[in-house]
């Protein structure tokens, strides 16, 4: 069996931007080397999976690993309260927060309170707050982003997130509502809507919210919550398939999804994740890493974040700088190479959004296909698949 390169380019797919011509970032690009992948390989198109409003990281890369997150129900929450070096215990929940900023009515002022960066002592005033023998743990995560340990009996995790950007789309800071019919589901939606008031009514006062808005900064007065999610063990990528795997990644949510699964992480110095990301290192990277291992996830993460700052140029320009680094992969013989996204984050939109994922899979015959897009991709020979099918395509065609 070849070994096979999985490069995800988050964020990848788009819609058509009237600046640039009707066109995606993704077609107003000049690919030479993803175009020439694309020709000699076979192209399509990727539904993405997602079960809340719209698509999220962590379930598009499971899905594209084969791991179902009905089944596996592992979110955003643990990525980021293990991220921050919280410790989970079984029948905890972990949440992802935001501080972020609402008006008077919680209609969403700024989802991340104009980038507040030192969060401690508005952290210090919410820990370890007890609620129906609930006990809420927070630990700042870098930035705005908290994670929250809800730590106590007969708790769940379907419940809904109360984050417009991910949960019910909307303008307001949405209440918590069970996804199921069950006591446990409703009782951890009422105790955390009854956190998230408190919280609300402690942080509104705070003297450092105080001293932010004396300073026209913004106040961290509302904390938006998403991605529930028990302790949860995975079958390891190794077992389920078969595989030695490794995981390229800058940003430490995509390293923590490949550790997840057993990937042994590969470290490359000046790799952060931004548009500035070291790409030559991480190619050579993939290279060296291609003697050991037969499975490489090569994830590159800043087309994802330019398209939500709405910077379409910039996300074609980084697509650009990812094509010509592409160079020195275009000479290896019997290994698979695909190429894909977790899902399309569209740059109109400023957020993640449910267009499909291109894809293209070089080494396992052709089609008519000549250049890589989203356009193209739709008239190629794979045809459109559910993400959760990639694998079992890559490793059965």
């Amino acid at each position: 069996m070849k070994k096979i390169l999985f490069i995800v380019i988050d964020g990848l797919g788009d819609k058509p931007v009237s600046q640039l011509g009707n066109k995606t970032p993704l077609e107003a690009a000049k690919t030479p080397n993803l175009d020439k992948l694309a020709e000699k390989g076979k192209c399509g198109l990727v539904e993405p999976v997602f079960h809340t409003a719209i698509p999220t990281s962590e379930e598009g890369h499971f899905s594209l690993f084969g791991y179902n997150a009905k089944v596996y129900s592992v979110r955003r929450g643990y990525f980021t309260a293990t991220g921050a070096g919280m410790k989970m215990k079984k029948g905890d929940i972990a949440l992802r927060g935001n501080f972020g900023t609402v008006d008077e009515s919680f209609n969403m002022v700024d989802r991340r309170a104009g980038r507040i960066k030192k969060t401690q002592p508005l952290i210090d005033s919410l820990n370890e707050m007890q609620i129906e023998g609930v006990k809420f743990l927070i630990k700042a995560a870098g930035g705005h982003r908290i994670g929250i340990i809800m730590r106590g009996k007969n708790l769940s995790s379907q419940i809904s997130d109360g984050d417009p950007h991910y949960g019910k789309l909307g303008k307001k800071a949405q209440k918590i509502v069970p996804l199921e019919k069950t006591p446990q589901a409703k009782f951890t939606a009422k105790v955390l809507n009854e956190f998230l008031q408190k919280s609300s009514r402690i942080l509104k006062n705070h003297p450092l919210n105080e001293k932010r808005k004396k300073h026209g900064l913004l106040p961290a007065n509302y904390i938006l919550t998403r991605g529930a999610s028990p302790l949860v063990k995975l079958p390891s990528f190794k077992k389920k398939y078969g595989l030695r795997a490794c995981c390229i990644a800058g940003k430490a949510l995509y390293r923590q999804i490949g550790e997840v699964l057993g990937m042994d992480l590969i470290k490359v110095k000046g790799a952060d994740g931004s548009p500035k990301t070291n790409l030559r290192g991480k190619i050579q990277a993939v290279l060296s890493s291609l003697k050991k291992y037969d499975f490489i996830f090569l994830h590159i993460k800043a087309a994802d974040s330019l398209a939500e700052d709405g910077n379409f140029r910039g996300k074609r320009d980084f697509i650009e700088k990812i094509d010509k680094r592409l160079g020195p992969l275009m000479g290896l013989k019997n290994i698979l190479i695909t190429v894909t996204a977790d899902h399309s984050t569209c740059c109109v939109l400023k957020r993640h959004c449910a267009e499909p994922i291109p894809l293209l899979i070089y080494g396992r015959g052709s089609d008519k296909v000549k250049m890589f897009s989203e356009k193209t991709c739709k008239k190629g020979r794979v045809g459109k698949i559910n993400q959760l099918k990639l694998m079992s395509i890559l490793l059965n065609s």
